[in-house]
């Protein structure tokens, strides 16, 4: 089985208007498809690094070029590992936001509610907080903010009251405790596009994945070169705003950010003014990439 179909891969690779010699940064490896086409394009000058902080990922890097490094590392600390290897500004910057098809497809670690398999969700199995973790310490507060920000859940209040109901007789373990937790929620049996909502809000909080991206997003100005471009595909509504006001706004809200005499702030010009979405044919052969939104800043 493929370790994973990359999502609008020649959309992404073009996007990044790439410089044979130029200098780019992948920071989400998983099977290694938007790298494969990146190094395809760079000549004996150009460079790639990439990230990931999934060990089986990491162990599926078979690329043997000289000119490529695959670190192991939260992207958000991408700033770190180029400029300990002498680089400063770099012409490009990928991130392919999803999780990928051997995470979901493996029951062991927990993204999917498909099958009993133990409620994991870690990207990285370093990381001590996990989504067992999560739904059998967290406050009521607290999980119903999870629940409602991360998976625009409108009756969060009420599921998470159920969970911690549940979870005082009994811990909540697998995929069939927390569907029996919730049960009594709805009189109809729970839908696809429900749990698919539910178990996406809880894998944010356990990768802590929103404040990661804005930490991302914040040091990408500072990283890439004028004319440098930032490719971005995301999978969800709450995602994709950021990127989208970030590129558009320079900032993470629907107004422009100003300097201290009320001008505005512009760090990248739009490339694309509606998201690139993936075409039928892409989504005929693989339907995980029927949410992708592609965005593409240039750095002014």
């Amino acid at each position: 089985m493929k370790y994973h179909v990359p999502v609008l891969l020649n959309e992404s690779v073009n996007g990044l208007s790439i410089k044979p010699e130029g200098t780019y940064v992948d920071l989400t490896f998983g099977g290694g498809g938007h790298s494969s086409l990146i190094l395809d394009k760079l000549n004996v000058k150009g460079k790639l690094f990439s990230f990931d902080k999934d060990d089986s990922a990491i162990k599926e890097n078979k690329f043997k070029n000289v000119n490529f490094q695959l670190i192991k590392s939260d992207f958000k600390f991408f700033d770190l590992h180029i400029r300990d290897r002498g680089i400063e500004k770099v012409d490009g910057i990928l991130a392919d936001l999803g999780v990928s098809s051997h995470q979901i497809d493996n029951k062991k670690r927990g993204f999917s509610y498909l099958g009993n398999g133990v409620l994991d969700m870690r990207m990285s199995t370093d990381s001590e907080l996990s989504a067992e973790e999560v739904l059998n310490t967290y406050d009521q507060d607290s999980l119903q903010n999870i629940l409602f920000n991360y998976g625009d859940i409108k009756n969060s209040k009420i599921i998470a009251q159920e969970i911690i109901s549940y979870r005082n007789k009994k811990r909540i373990i697998n995929n069939e405790d927390l569907l029996m937790a919730i049960k009594n929620i709805s009189k109809k049996k729970l839908s696809y596009k429900f749990l698919s909502k539910l178990y996406q809000a809880i894998r944010i909080e356990v990768n802590d994945e929103i404040s990661s991206l804005r930490e991302m997003l914040k040091k990408s100005v500072d990283f890439l070169k004028k004319s440098g471009r930032l490719v971005i595909i995301s999978y969800h509504s709450i995602e994709d705003r950021l990127v989208k006001n970030f590129i558009n706004k320079s900032s993470f809200n629907s107004d422009f950010k100003k300097d201290l005499y009320g001008k505005k702030i512009e760090f990248f010009k739009r490339i694309n003014k509606k998201p690139i979405v993936p075409p039928i044919e892409e989504i005929a052969f693989n339907s995980r990439s029927r949410s992708a939104k592609l965005r593409i800043g240039e750095r002014i």
